[in-house]
């Protein structure tokens, strides 16, 4: 039998996820990546099992392994630019302005497979400030499931991977925070298949709150 939810988790420093975690952009993913599965003769539903969490040229180079590299990274910047255009039906994940507003002041970091702009364009469209702390894609040289960003991050905020919780919704993303030695927050329907340490369907489901000695506590529902 599965273990039991913790009723809490503490940590030193939170390091987020942006899509799927913190914003909703399911709706422009799918049409930007059902798109690029047509052009390249794939199935759009098999593509879609495969997109979340990674870097594109990531995901194209899962999906096209005997193509060239370099074909990837410019698709990869292509479908950059489409998405960063693209912001119709992007919003925050429920409880997400609430969770930031309770992390102002807090050590924390967004560590995500978009780059600067695309994470600037969504937080904005979802209405969410954007941590001053990040790890965006052109700070990486492997894309998660690699825990180079997640250890960048940590590494930004001054903490060990131990003291550490990682927001994830993607098995790419849980795999990574998994692989930097740091425990995992699962958000929403996905996350739940893939063993994180505690899973949530949304950032409604845990509470926040600063200890004096400057340790963050995290309470989860029983």
């Amino acid at each position: 039998m599965p273990a039991p939810t913790p009723a809490t988790l503490t940590a030193r420093a939170l390091l987020l996820d942006m899509d799927g975690t913190l914003v909703n952009s399911d709706a422009v993913v799918e049409r930007c990546w059902r798109r690029w599965a047509e052009e390249h003769g794939l199935d759009p539903e098999q593509a879609l099992k495969v997109v979340h969490g990674r870097q594109g040229y990531a995901t194209m180079a899962v999906l096209l392994p005997d193509r060239p590299m370099e074909e990837n990274y410019a698709d990869n910047r292509v479908m950059l630019a489409q998405e960063t255009a693209d912001l119709d039906g992007v919003v925050p994940v429920p409880g997400a302005p609430a969770f930031m507003d309770a992390l102002d002041g807090l050590p924390h970091a967004l560590v995500t497979s978009a780059d600067e702009a695309l994470a600037q364009a969504r937080m904005g469209a979802a209405g969410l400030r954007v941590p001053e702390a990040r790890v965006t894609a052109e700070c990486v040289g492997a894309s998660k499931p690699d825990p180079e960003g997640f250890l960048k991050g940590a590494a930004q905020l001054g903490f060990d991977p131990a003291d550490c919780v990682v927001f994830e919704d993607s098995e790419a993303g849980i795999q990574a925070g998994r692989a930097a030695g740091m425990r995992v927050v699962g958000v929403g329907p996905r996350a739940s298949a893939f063993a994180p340490n505690v899973h949530v369907m949304d950032l409604t489901e845990l509470a926040v709150e600063a200890l004096p000695d400057g340790t963050i506590r995290l309470t989860f529902p029983a």
